[in-house]
């Protein structure tokens, strides 16, 4: 290698060019999809929907449900009534649902498989959009196969316009499943206009129009009463078939405040149905509209993010929108950065702890050329093995800092003290490499062995260990590979600059011994 210093160049760069372009072809995401026995399903029904028409719905689902509890892939399920689902208490056109799967080996099918089953059968069910995914622990307690992306600014039509074009778009695209939107002004709502001066006349309050509405067509807490120790709500309500329709409005009477008559509430007040969206959600201040999507099996959360960003800048245009993320999405945004940041600062800490053990920054320098090579090492065993970059593999890829400048420490370290004893610097890396061989070898076999049960494990959990067990096989074994010959090269080049960390101290001694030699008298 010290002959052909040309050819060791062209093969470290090709190696880390190599790398650098297998991570760019590389799905990102958040984790891989798991296999955690813990699935989630959410229920939506159309805008408007009331209590009993979201229960059948509910019943439905239930069905569908305990087909698998009876033929023992899940060992129990839990359906929540409409209006505790992920839209709020205050929503009766929504649902919640949950299925704990048996533990892993005692069923024959992987949560993937049961999911997609499922997924079908409940796309069956009329009168709602029903969602099954994979509880993700790193996914804020979510279903991890949703991409959800918000849009913000000043005004919601404005919003909601932009992102009917995108969820159209968005539909185009096979690996995006029920592309939609939170903003959906469908929502019936009951608009009463109270004739002041006609009410004002009749000796009727707006108060006292309030308190009507508020105890016939909802319900009006009027009292607390104590039986056995245990205190109970006593609510004011009208029978349901009396409050069924708007035109009921026109039976009711308030009682006026002046006469002490009963008034007809229709000849006060004029009422209207109109369309308006469930809620009005805000993001920094800012009225916002998010578009949401479950993944296909197939397809990353970062190339879903980043189409669904493409889409949106070019339906934006010039005008004044901010995008912004939530759910799985954000995580998958935060951790990006994160990673990075812990990458950057591990290598600065290792760089500064060999500066301080070596006395110099040209033989960290030298030992830290194994990193890139390791981290290739590693992505290229990602890309063989079909694994995506996600937050599993990054720690795989900051634990191979250390695992790869391990090799380079053995050889620089040796080297040092060869020159110590008076080597030349190609001497002494020459043979530091014939001596150090074996111990390099021998630590690099132990470590590979020792994630080989990491890369080919089964079971419940299976995929997270998998890709740091890749990353480590594969890193672990190029950087070793290449360390025999880069190592060499660049200490042979850099070392010439620095001295040993024994130099100064043997020039001391060496000074001292000469002193007190001479300080002999002369026989």
């Amino acid at each position: 290698a010290l002959h052909a210093k040309p050819v060791v160049f062209a093969l470290f760069g090709l190696v880390i060019f190599g790398g650098w372009f297998v991570m760019q072809q590389l799905p990102s995401e958040l984790t891989r999809p798991e296999d955690r026995g813990n699935l989630l399903i959410n229920v939506q029904a159309p805008e408007g929907s009331g209590f009993e028409y979201t229960r059948r719905i509910m019943d439905d689902v239930e069905k569908v449900l305990l087909g698998y509890v009876e033929r023992k892939e899940a060992t129990r399920i839990l359906v929540v009534a409409p209006g505790f689902g992920d839209q709020g208490a205050n929503r009766f056109n929504s649902g919640l649902g949950r299925v704990f799967l048996a533990d892993w080996e005692k069923r024959e099918r992987s949560g993937d498989e049961i999911i997609g089953e499922m997924n079908r059968k409940m796309g069956e069910i009329p009168g709602a959009v029903v969602r099954v995914s994979m509880q993700n622990p790193l996914a804020g307690g979510g279903g991890g196969n949703d991409v959800s992306l918000v849009l913000g600014g000043q005004d919601y039509p404005e919003l909601a316009e932009i992102a009917d074009r995108i969820v159209a778009k968005a539909r185009e695209n096979p690996q995006l499943i029920r592309p939609r939107m939170n903003y959906e002004p469908t929502n019936p709502r009951a608009i009463v206009d109270i004739d002041l001066e006609r009410a004002a006349a009749l000796g009727v309050s707006v108060q006292t129009v309030g308190r009507t509405l508020e105890a016939t067509m909802g319900a009006r807490r009027v009292n607390t009463i104590t039986d056995r120790g245990r205190e109970y709500y006593v609510y004011l309500q009208a029978e349901r078939t009396e409050r069924s329709d708007l035109s009921d409005l026109g039976d009711k009477f308030v009682r006026s405040d002046t006469t002490g008559a009963l008034v007809p509430l229709s000849s006060v007040v004029t009422y209207k149905t109109v369309g308006e969206t469930g809620e009005r959600r805000r993001l920094d201040r800012l009225a916002a509209v998010s578009i949401a999507a479950t993944l296909g099996p197939d397809y990353a959360m970062g190339d879903a993010l980043d189409y669904l960003e493409g889409i949106a800048r070019a339906e934006m245009g010039a005008q004044n929108v901010a995008i912004g993320y939530q759910g799985a999405a954000k995580q998958f945004k935060d951790s990006t950065g994160a990673i990075v940041f812990a990458f950057g600062f591990a290598l600065l800490i290792v760089f500064l702890v060999l500066a301080a053990q070596f006395e110099s920054f040209i033989h960290p320098l030298t030992i830290m050329m194994t990193v890139p090579l390791g981290v290739a090492g590693g992505v290229f065993g990602l890309f063989m093995f079909d694994n995506s970059f996600n937050i599993y593999s990054q720690i795989g890829l900051i634990i191979l800092i250390a695992l790869a400048a391990k090799n380079g420490i053995l050889l620089v370290e040796f080297a040092n003290q060869l020159r110590d004893e008076g080597r030349e610097i190609r001497e002494a890396i020459l043979e530091a490499s014939d001596l150090r061989l074996r111990p390099i070898l021998m630590t690099s076999i132990a470590t590979v062995i020792g994630a080989v049960p990491l890369m080919i494990a089964d079971g419940a959990g299976a995929e997270s260990r998998q890709t740091i067990g890749v990353v480590i096989v594969f890193g672990v074994t190029v950087a070793t590979m290449m360390t025999l010959f880069v190592v060499p090269v660049f200490y042979d080049m850099l070392a010439r600059f620095t001295r040993s960390p024994e130099a100064v101290a043997k020039d001391i001694e060496r000074y001292e011994t000469e002193e007190a030699a001479a300080q002999q008298p002369a026989e």
